[in-house]
């Protein structure tokens, strides 16, 4: 366990890419430069309101800012782990951070069932859905993920009980992220198919979100087929992050499905999903693109490269679907655009 303790030294920000600069620390590619991050109110008291009494006790007395705090990691019966911008520390009974496993707060098993209670509003069931998926939305676009015992029917998850691992997810919407690829991706009114390729943690939904509102924004009707809620991150149906004026949210479905779904009763001129793989994906892609959607998609990959060797993926690009590849990555730690290609593989900038 390793990192710089969060809350001293240079002020941190909340944003993780803003504008898009050319610099000698990014080996020359485009690199996403930090901005001055924007106000999100005080998250930490949705936070609050969702923990065990004790448990919020111990967070009252955290000092370090909100904007530094990304996971909460509650095991039961193991000690209580923080994810922050600086890397990961232990929290202690008295509400300090530590590197020691031996000083940290142990979480009680009563602590993570109070702590579901307060999640559910007592009412498990009533997230029946999401919770097959392994998590539940909270109102800011928050996000709790579930481990327990899973019980099947019929070969399919059906509901999770013993509820022993929770990890808090805290929402970090960075509006503006892709003010400088909008001129890659848009041209006049034209908007271009584009693929973002990226590996896990790279920024791809955060940055298909925002292209998604800027569209949406700027007049085009946008659907999104929001399969595991984290595009929108919807709670009880109302997205929570700015999506723009002119989107309809189609909610944990899957991705093919909802692809249908959103092309027979909305109309969209521009389609957006997150992480295809499938082959059923594929070809709803290649459908909605026959009825005349734009579509804007992201994936798991390195480089277009990879793409190639991926069934599936690897006819797409052949067929030429997409007309631009964004390739994100990063570079000293930070979110960075290494490339943009056109639908033929050819570098737009590099």
């Amino acid at each position: 366990m390793s990192g710089r303790m969060p809350g001293s030294g240079s002020p941190l920000v909340d944003v993780f890419y803003g504008g898009i600069a050319r610099g000698s620390d990014c080996g020359g590619r485009v690199c996403a430069v930090p901005v001055r991050g924007k106000d999100r109110g005080d998250v930490m008291d949705t936070i609050l309101k969702i923990l065990a009494a004790h448990l919020r006790t111990i967070f009252k007395k955290l000092t370090m800012k909100t904007e530094e705090l990304f996971e909460i990691r509650l095991r039961a019966e193991k000690p209580l782990v923080l994810h922050t911008m600086s890397g990961e520390f232990f929290l202690t009974g008295e509400g300090k951070l530590t590197s020691s496993a031996g000083q940290a707060y142990i979480v009680r098993k009563n602590e993570l069932r109070e702590t579901m209670e307060y999640i559910s509003n007592y009412s498990l069931y009533a997230f029946g859905e999401e919770v097959r998926q392994g998590y539940i939305t909270l109102p800011g676009g928050h996000r709790v993920g579930i481990c327990g015992r899973v019980v099947l029917e019929e070969g399919h998850i059906h509901s999770m009980k013993y509820i022993a691992c929770l990890n808090i997810r805290f929402a970090h919407p960075v509006l503006g992220c892709a003010d400088g690829l909008m001129p890659y991706i848009r041209e006049g009114g034209r908007v271009y198919n584009t693929l973002f390729i990226a590996p896990p943690g790279c920024g791809k939904t955060t940055m298909l979100r925002d292209v998604v509102r800027q569209l949406s924004d700027g007049g085009k009707t946008v659907g999104v087929v929001d399969e595991r809620s984290e595009i929108a991150a919807c709670s009880l149906g109302v997205p929570q992050f700015d999506v723009g004026l002119r989107t309809d949210v189609l909610d944990c479905c899957p991705k093919a499905e909802g692809m249908m779904l959103l092309i027979r009763s909305m109309a969209p001129e521009v389609l957006a999903v997150d992480e295809v793989g499938r082959q059923e994906d594929f070809d709803a892609l290649t459908y909605a693109l026959h009825c005349g959607c734009v579509l804007l998609a992201t994936v798991h990959g390195e480089d277009f490269n990879e793409l190639l060797c991926k069934p599936g993926l690897r006819e797409i690009c052949a067929e030429g679907l997409f007309e631009r590849y964004l390739i994100l990555g990063k570079k000293a730690g930070r979110v960075c655009v290494r490339e943009v290609l056109d639908g033929e593989g050819r570098r737009l900038i590099c």
